[in-house]
């Protein structure tokens, strides 16, 4: 099998030294918007390099992983199933709800095969709670809570291209509420913060984010996510039920100190980043796209799969933007099969 993998960024190299190495992916062929880039990539990793994206899509490549700017998302994903190809693509599929949507028809109407990057479906700790919650272990859920904390700000550049705290950051959290509970996000009331460092107010974004969420049998979800979390990277989520309860993310790692006297310690070496954290999810991740692409697996993660999260994080801008409760009903969707 070759893979075209188009950007070769952070992610975009993480995802290429992983199919590098597997036995199964075959050869590489690398491609980015700076050139030189990618053939430094391909040099270290014994692939092929791409003078231009073009020629993914001309020198004969089985499938196709997209980890490039999130503007080029959707235009590679449709040109990609136009031609054939399955496609593996980094979230978000567009900037915008509308434009996500445009995608996904296009997808349909080519019967294509598209499977979106929401690693946290690969994760031993929520794939745990996931079992718990369906197995009725923790008795009927009462109450979800979910925070995404980055340890510090990304680059201005990225920022003004992000989509904003609630698309870029906090979609993981809502496809993980979807995912672990099996239940549907009916109503949100959202706000933000921008007290932070100025590059933010400056991009028009907010460095602290708030959200509840009520889903459609009545369990509350808030969900809190931050660019500014000194302490190091924090993610976890915390299902209660009438029951028990349990916490995804909490090991000797959670940059987070008890303030009891018979507390644990802090962490002595708290996670860095997603790429750390996640590691072994995203390489499950790419294992399942070779293994669909081969016929050989179901698609974890499918293009109205990655829509039902980003419809939550378009629901929560619009909660802060118009400071009210908005209705999951009240924005676009793509029609039920």
């Amino acid at each position: 099998m070759r893979i075209g993998l188009i950007g070769t960024g952070r992610i975009g190299s993480f995802h290429a030294a992983v199919l590098a190495r597997h036995r199964e992916a075959g050869s590489l062929l690398l491609a980015d918007a700076d050139p030189a880039r990618a053939a430094r990539l391909a040099d270290r990793l014994g692939a092929t390099a791409a003078p231009s994206v073009e020629q993914v899509f001309t020198w004969g490549v089985d499938a196709v992983v997209i980890a490039s700017a999130t503007e080029a998302h959707a235009d590679l994903v449709v040109r990609a199933v136009r031609g054939g190809l399955p496609v593996f693509c980094e979230k978000p599929l567009a900037p915008d709800l509308n434009r996500t949507l445009a995608a996904l028809r296009e997808v349909a109407a080519a019967g294509g095969l598209l499977q979106v990057g929401f690693m946290r479906r690969f994760d031993a700790g929520y794939a745990t709670a996931r079992g718990l919650v369906r197995s009725g272990a923790l008795g009927r859920l009462h109450t979800v809570r979910t925070t995404t904390a980055d340890p510090a700000p990304p680059a201005a550049a990225y920022l003004a291209t992000s989509g904003g705290l609630y698309r870029d950051c906090l979609v993981h959290d809502f496809d993980m509420v979807r995912w672990v509970t099996g239940r549907e996000v009916v109503e949100v009331y959202a706000a933000g913060s921008d007290a932070g460092p100025a590059l933010f107010r400056e991009s028009g974004d907010i460095d602290t984010a708030a959200a509840v969420l009520t889903l459609d049998d009545g369990t509350l979800v808030t969900a809190t996510g931050t660019r500014c979390n000194g302490a190091g990277y924090d993610v976890r989520m915390e299902l209660a039920g009438e029951l028990d309860q349990v916490s995804v993310g909490l090991d000797d790692r959670t940059p987070i100190a008890s303030t009891e006297p018979h507390g644990p310690p802090a962490a002595s070496k708290p996670w860095t980043g997603f790429l750390e954290r996640f590691a072994p999810a995203y390489e499950a991740e790419l294992a399942a796209f070779v293994h669909l692409v081969r016929g050989e697996g179901p698609n974890a993660c499918d293009g109205r799969e990655a829509l039902a999260a980003f419809r939550i994080a378009e629901a929560c801008e619009l909660s802060r933007r118009e400071r009210r409760r908005v209705r999951l009903e009240e924005l676009p969707d793509l029609p039920a099969l």
